[in-house]
């Protein structure tokens, strides 16, 4: 069966090879830069593989504002929600050009039937991504802003050359839209973590010098 001897990776993520082999049941499609390609209360109807690209997923309200649930690139999905034939729960955006493998409903389904060990891995995902879900709500109920901001540098924070870097681009409004305040409040909460020595910006990367308290 396709993808039983390929590295697994972390027990709740879909094996590359299981996600190559779903992505070439679909058509692809190119979409420029900043293109809405799921709205969120639209019909369920396609799961997308990213060939090539970033996008972000997210919430909106009436009056504009965002609420960032996540980033994804080349080898990620997203649209599973179409096992329940429900609307979409969120929207997407590119963040750069990019491309992806629409996968119907029904060519959604075949994959499933013809690999039992893919839909477990599924779920797994799936439970995996609710746990992630239920810690941004309870961060955004339980954390002060800067909480929210310390603790959002941290884990996107990965181990480079010695030294914890943020290699992901990330602007003041997406971290906006990641905690759920503006703008403005962020700039102030940077500023006043690098003015502690807590960061500090190399080669238009975020480096944190030293962990952040949890309250200010």
């Amino acid at each position: 069966m396709t993808g039983g001897t390929s590295d697994p990776g972390p027990s709740w993520a879909l094996p590359e090879a299981y996600v190559k082999e779903l992505a070439e049941q679909g058509g692809i499609k190119a979409y420029p830069k900043n293109t809405v390609i799921v709205q969120e209360g639209d019909r369920s109807d396609s799961l997308y593989v990213i060939l090539s690209g970033r996008v972000k997923i997210y919430l909106a309200d009436e009056d504009g504002k965002e609420l960032l649930l996540n980033t994804q690139g080349p080898g990620e999905y997203f649209g599973e929600i179409i096992l329940d034939e429900g609307v979409r729960s969120a929207s997407v955006m590119t963040l750069e050009p990019s491309k992806f493998s629409v996968v119907t409903r029904d060519q959604f389904n075949a994959f499933l039937a013809q690999n039992p060990d893919g839909a477990l891995l599924l779920i797994r995902s799936l439970i995996h991504r609710i746990r992630e879900l239920t810690k941004t709500v309870g961060n955004l109920g339980l954390l002060d802003v800067y909480g929210r901001v310390a603790k959002l540098l941290l884990e996107l924070a990965t181990e480079q050359e010695g030294k914890l870097v943020i290699a992901e681009p990330l602007t003041q409004q997406d971290m906006a839209s990641r905690v759920g305040c503006s703008r403005e409040m962020i700039s102030r909460i940077l500023k006043d973590l690098r003015t502690g020595g807590y960061i500090r910006m190399e080669n238009d990367r975020i480096v944190i010098a030293k962990k952040p308290p949890r309250a200010w």
